[in-house]
């Protein structure tokens, strides 16, 4: 049997996840991080992407998640997001929306801090459309 470790994941409006995992894949600055039990202690930023989380059966879960920060120490590892969703949680037509409208921004050729708005809007829809599609597949 694999080692156990415990994993959180907190959202400003709800606790998201709780529980004894075999490991987990996330999405940081400069790529994607597995984190097993025993892992070395660290804290990094985590960026807009999927969440892979291995539970203690063995079975991937993916979830979408915005950017946050992990905290990973010897027998717990925290994840603090501004926002997480299952698969079943995303609304798919919102989020086709949200895509085609950061599109659409995009081609408009606005001042800077509107094209970073609109980028990092059609990295959170593409990424929620991506986990929708990961439904029933166990990631």
């Amino acid at each position: 049997m694999a080692k156990l470790f415990s994993f959180e994941v907190h959202t400003p409006y709800r606790p998201f996840f709780s529980g004894p995992v075999e490991s987990l894949v996330l999405p940081l600055v400069d790529g994607e991080i597995g984190v097993y039990a025993g892992h070395s202690a660290f804290t990094a930023a985590s960026v807009t992407g999927v969440l892979r989380i291995k539970d203690k059966d063995g079975r991937w879960r993916p979830a979408f998640v915005t950017e946050g920060i992990i905290e990973v120490k010897e027998h717990k590892t925290v994840l603090m997001v501004d926002a997480a969703e299952w698969p079943e949680e995303i609304d798919r037509e919102r989020a086709e929306t949200a895509k085609r409208e950061a599109g659409e921004s995009l081609d408009m050729g606005m001042f800077r801090f509107e094209i970073d708005n609109a980028r990092a809007k059609l990295k959170r829809a593409e990424c929620r459309l991506k986990v929708a599609e990961m439904k029933g597949e166990g990631g």
